[in-house]
């Protein structure tokens, strides 16, 4: 499965959308979510909380492992998602839809550029 084009992503296999109002959206890709299995719960960052590109800021956890999400972007987070308190599967079925992380403020918002395309993950970190 191709990885969305309008995201970008990280090696840690993080995705990030640019929601076009001086936030972006922080989620795991579809290659994650399906090496981990169906995750069970999700440790998100309490908003209000300053971030640092590459600090593990989240945890998922499957049955089989835990794995931590990290940032990837200095910032600081305005929102997680709380329904994945209820429900930590819409990360498997909706990763890149309502299965998103959280929401961060970036320091500098330039730091998406140094993020990969779609096309360079699904070449790399993000193929199967």
């Amino acid at each position: 499965m191709a990885s969305p084009s309008d995201l970008r992503y990280t090696e840690t296999h993080e995705w990030v959308r640019d929601n076009g109002d001086g936030t972006f959206t922080v989620g795991i890709t579809e290659h994650a979510q399906e090496a981990l299995g169906e995750l069970v719960y999700a440790e998100l960052p309490q908003p209000g909380r300053r971030v640092a590109r590459g600090e593990a800021v989240a945890v998922v956890e499957s049955t089989k492992a835990a794995s931590d999400v990290y940032a990837p972007v200095d910032g600081e987070v305005v929102a997680a998602n709380e329904a994945l308190a209820d429900s930590p599967q819409t990360v498997n079925t909706a990763p890149f839809g309502d299965g998103w992380l959280f929401r961060v403020k970036p320091s500098d918002a330039g730091q998406l550029a140094a993020l990969m395309a779609s096309d360079a993950y699904d070449a790399g970190p993000g193929a199967a």
